[in-house]
């Protein structure tokens, strides 16, 4: 049978370049949405002034500092801790060893009284050959007796000793383990802002380095100028005090030769003259002692520069501030103790305009820095992460106050 065509007439494609009405709506609402939000969107921080860096730098290194001087307390009562602790320890250790021989004294009493069956003093008395043999086993009896009872005592005094020894060491285990929490603390406090710290200055343009370092540049040479200027003060003032000296040695001269009529006494006054003793300035110490041990400390402290600041560390090779005094007042035979909060309560207090070479020299409200000055208004150092030890102006940080160690 033949197919029959299709009198259904093709329907002609034709091509447009109008975009279905819902696609252009969607697209218009797309365009206006960003368009809205790129307006309404919160313009970017602007970048902190340098100035404000180099604030916020000094600041989080002043605090690593006081977080350093935290674990150095911490480190020192740590290990005073474990020596009582490992000596408690050891004693506990030797006593139980006591008990032990004291127990084992007490179960040969036992045995023996269990041979024997405990006779009675009456039946020992019967079964005696004769009356002596009766009183001489007596006595053995009653020294027997005694060895007992104090083998007993000496049961009981060795048992409460280690039982006291065991609380002791329980304690000091507890105290120990508090101590070592604030260890931790600590030295994670300082990692994190010395971190944070290292952020900030990673941040900054090699342009912003440039004017970050000027700035210290300049904060340097402005502490600088402050500490010649002490120095020509405290140089004026020993001129002064050299000169009012040297006139009190004249007069005394002329008073001793004028009683003696015949200048015989003309050289007594030499060895007491006024100024000899206490000297509060800034000549060679308040005395020979304290000018000798300060020439050893600063003998050490030029020796550590260059040497880098570590925090936590106390020599050889590296040293943080409080560290670093500790070893150099060493070397002249005195014991400082490992913080600057209680260095600053060693020796005598001292001002500022009396500073001598070897004082020490403490910054900061919270006392957490620390330098040994050297004279002329400078001072050596260990001053922070990424420097090393060195000299530098006493007014480069803000001055809390002096002591004088010995």
């Amino acid at each position: 049978m033949p197919v029959l065509a299709s009198h259904r007439k093709p329907r002609t494609k034709v091509r447009t370049t109008t975009p279905a009405v819902g696609f252009t709506t969607a697209a218009l609402a797309s365009v206006t949405l960003l368009s809205t939000q790129s307006a309404t969107a919160a313009p970017s921080e602007p970048k902190p002034a340098i100035e404000d860096v180099q604030k916020k730098v000094d600041e989080l290194y002043r605090q690593a500092g006081s977080a350093t001087q935290q674990y150095n307390r911490a480190k020192a009562a740590s290990t005073a801790q474990r020596t009582k602790v490992d000596t408690l320890l050891s004693d506990v250790a030797k006593r139980t060893e006591k008990i032990n021989e004291a127990r084992r004294e007490l179960g040969s009493f036992a045995a023996a009284q269990y041979r024997t069956g405990g006779i009675t003093p009456t039946a020992t008395f019967f079964l005696a050959d004769d009356p002596q043999a009766y009183f001489d086993q007596s006595r053995l009896m009653s020294r027997s007796t005694e060895r007992q009872q104090k083998a007993v005592d000496d049961f009981r005094t060795q048992q409460a000793a280690a039982s006291k020894q065991r609380a002791e060491a329980v304690k000091s285990l507890e105290s120990l383990t508090e101590t070592q929490t604030t260890l931790r603390s600590s030295k994670q406090k300082v990692q994190n802002k010395l971190t944070e710290a290292r952020s900030l200055l990673a941040k900054l343009t090699a342009e912003e380095k440039a004017r970050l370092a000027e700035l210290e540049r300049k904060k340097e040479a402005e502490a600088k100028e402050k500490a010649e200027k002490l120095a020509r003060r405290q140089a004026a003032e020993a001129k002064e005090r050299e000169a009012a000296e040297e006139k009190a040695r004249e007069e005394a001269a002329k008073e001793s030769g004028g009683d003696s009529g015949s200048g015989s006494g003309s050289g007594t006054g030499t060895g007491t003259s006024p100024g000899s003793g206490t000297d509060t300035g800034t000549g060679t110490g308040t005395d020979g002692s304290y000018a000798a041990k300060a020439e050893k400390v600063l003998a050490f402290a030029r020796a550590q520069i260059g040497k880098p600041y570590v925090w936590g560390a106390s020599g050889p090779a590296s040293y943080d501030c409080s560290g670093l005094t500790q070893a150099a007042w060493r070397e002249a035979g005195v014991t400082l103790p490992r913080t600057t909060w209680d260095q600053v309560k060693v020796g005598t207090r001292v001002a500022t305009s009396d500073l001598q070479p070897g004082d020490l020299v403490f910054f900061y409200d919270d006392i957490s820095h620390v330098g040994i000055y050297k004279g002329d208004g400078m001072m050596i150092h260990a001053p922070k992460p990424g420097a090393n030890v060195r000299e530098e102006s006493i007014y480069y940080m803000p001055i809390y106050g002096s002591v004088r160690p010995a």
